[in-house]
């Protein structure tokens, strides 16, 4: 594997982006969270750790890694197929957890669909632990977002 760059997204970034998304098959909601304008509301705040991986220039995978001040969370991992197994995801969530401990986090979490056996996998051997003790609740304005 050529050298991989992981750099901080930038608006500039949503087109390939959405892509990357899109071709990766992670589902995302265009009208709501995931638009360009949450995107670049998102991008600005202190609490976004977004990254890109890149091989000579082109985005393969992305990561978005967010805090509310005690713990980590590893969300939106995506990583193009052809690009999969060659340590992509692994550097992005490990970046992530590197500039969380930076300022102090040492709790880092992330929530997987139950349908989603890969990414499930893939955490389980990055040492997370599943919890089935926990049940995950949300309550939205609009389901778009």
């Amino acid at each position: 594997m050529k050298d991989i760059l992981i750099r901080e997204l930038n608006i500039g970034d949503y087109e390939t982006l959405v892509e990357l998304w899109e071709e990766a098959g992670l589902p995302y909601k265009p009208k709501g969270r995931d638009s360009r304008e949450e995107i670049r509301r998102q991008l600005k705040l202190e609490t976004s750790i977004y990254l890109a991986a890149e091989i000579e220039g082109r985005m393969v995978g992305v990561v978005f890694g967010t805090h509310d001040g005690r713990k980590g969370w590893i969300n939106r991992l995506a990583v193009l197929p052809p690009y999969r197994k060659c340590g992509i995801g692994k550097r992005l969530v490990e970046e992530v957890e590197d500039r969380l401990r930076e300022i102090g986090i040492r709790i880092f979490a992330c929530l997987v669909e139950d349908w989603n056996e890969v990414s499930i996998k893939f955490f389980h051997r990055l040492g997370y632990d599943s919890h089935k003790d926990i049940n995950y609740l949300t309550r939205r304005d609009v389901p778009e977002i």
